[in-house]
């Protein structure tokens, strides 16, 4: 069951709400409802969210975002669809069960930090244990552990007015912490801050997450902090999800020409992986042949080495031509023995901008290896270059696809 989900959620403000998502359920669209007073911020909008994945929702100003996230907790009741915790319906919920809710299940980082300018940063990280009913020294015990985890030992008893404004967010992310609770939301947590210190604090995010695993809604308008951030990506505009997918299957495979057009100065070398460029390793060998064999092998494809892999697929190491030959003439039956473990290997994970230095330096292409050293695929140095043209080569669009995400920047 996944942590979080949202089935066809509508906002609407304005009096005749509900007629207005009588007509969008019918296929209109929002310009053409030409109902005064009415706005509609969130259209239709599906989703889940599983356990332990950070799940980004990108649009620009006004594409419904915020709106939606502030439907996740309650803040703001959808005018149709559902959103379930836990497979808890809080779109039924009434205003103390929402309430405990927030307190229990989902914590939230805001923008502008929201912080007690007169509490210190102890009681200001301890304040959400406080509305939970905790007493006195076990929630500065917890808010001092969360502290901990952002880093932030030892300014315990500064006010929030001493501190610079990563370190302020970082009390506010520690507050959320400290709660404890199974989900956290971040709307534009990281926005207010400086280029350098909002790096910081995305470093911080991903390293507390490998840590904790916790199931995080997170709000931006910047395309790259969505990509780095994401496991997967919803992409809004105009209060419609346009698309949902990882950073590499919404730059590979965009759904529309808006996202198309949206995604094509994004540095594809810091998202595409190892795992879309490789090629399968056609031509292997297995450790118990022998070294004629391998030769062989070597002549009909015209290749200087080979991998020489295990029969569970795990690589053992490579042969060359120069090691086949010699072993050859002594006489050996097997492989085993002679193999060089001289193998570039990379993750399958591992951006393609990582992929050039160590391709440089090894005569062999690059191995891709799981963690348990399955041979996934190869990478020749002519592989890597071509993706890099194709990686170097945007789509033109045309003009009125250019003019609309111009309209809506």
């Amino acid at each position: 069951m996944p942590t979080v989900r949202a089935e066809k959620l509508y906002k609407v403000f304005g009096r005749r709400a509900r007629e207005a998502v009588r007509r969008l359920e019918e296929g209109a669209e929002a310009s053409e409802l030409d109902l005064p007073g009415v706005t509609p911020a969130v259209i239709d909008a599906s989703f889940e969210v599983n356990e332990g994945e950070i799940f980004v929702v990108m649009g620009l100003s006004g594409s419904g975002k915020s709106t939606l996230i502030r439907m996740l907790n309650g803040l703001l009741p959808a005018t149709s669809g559902r959103v379930s915790v836990d497979g808890q319906d809080i779109t039924t919920m009434s205003d103390r069960q929402i309430r405990e809710m927030r307190q229990n299940k989902m914590s939230m980082v805001f923008q502008h930090f929201a912080l007690f300018p007169h509490r210190t940063v102890l009681q200001n990280a301890a304040y959400g244990l406080q509305i939970q009913g905790l007493g006195r020294e076990e929630r500065l015990e917890k808010a001092r552990e969360a502290l901990g985890l952002v880093g932030l030992n030892g300014w315990e008893d500064h006010v929030p007015a001493q501190l610079s404004g990563g370190m302020r967010q970082r009390v506010g992310l520690a507050r959320a912490l400290a709660a404890d609770t199974e989900v956290l939301l971040m709307d534009e947590a990281f926005s207010a801050l400086d280029p350098l210190i909002r790096r910081e604090m995305q470093d911080q995010l991903l390293s507390l997450q490998a840590k904790l695993g916790k199931t995080i809604v997170f709000i931006t308008h910047d395309l790259n902090e969505a990509m780095r951030l994401g496991d997967r990506i919803a992409m809004m505009r105009q209060g419609r999800i346009v698309q949902i997918g990882t950073a590499e299957e919404i730059l590979t495979h965009p759904a529309n020409d808006y996202v198309a057009q949206f995604v094509q100065d994004v540095d594809r070398t810091r998202v595409l992986t190892a795992s879309s460029v490789m090629n399968k390793p056609a031509v292997t060998i297995g450790a118990g042949s022998g070294p004629r064999a391998a030769l062989r092998l070597m002549r009909e494809h015209q290749y200087s080495a080979l991998f020489v892999v295990e029969r569970d697929g795990t690589l053992a190491g490579v042969i060359t031509d120069a090691a086949a030959a010699e072993a050859a003439n002594q006489g050996a039956d097997t492989l085993r023995g002679i193999l060089s473990q001289d193998v570039a290997a990379v993750g399958p994970d591992t951006v393609v901008s990582d992929l050039f230095a160590p391709s440089a330096e090894s005569v062999l292409p690059l191995a891709v290896l799981d963690e348990d050293r399955t041979l996934l695929g190869v990478i020749p140095r002519a592989t890597l270059l071509a993706a890099l043209g194709e990686i170097g080569t945007a789509d033109p669009g045309d003009a009125a696809n250019a003019k609309e995400v111009a309209a809506d920047v």
